[in-house]
């Protein structure tokens, strides 16, 4: 990782490192309340934490709906 990514926010460990503690939190609270814990793991990127805290958030969106 360059020095610049480290200096200005680290954009290179965000488009390529580990979920962030914020993403990780919300995908445990997601992930519990739609009774599906195994959608969360430590290690996921940051791209897929997204991507199942997105599809987590349709989903009880969708279980709400009824």
């Amino acid at each position: 990782m360059s020095m610049a990514a480290v200096r200005f926010g680290g954009v290179a460990e965000r488009l390529g490192g580990l979920m962030t503690r914020a993403q990780g939190l919300r995908l445990r609270s997601l992930a519990e309340e739609a009774y599906q814990p195994n959608q969360y793991a430590r290690d996921l990127t940051s791209e897929e934490a997204d991507r199942r805290i997105d599809a987590l958030r349709a989903e009880i969106a969708l279980a709400d709906s009824f």
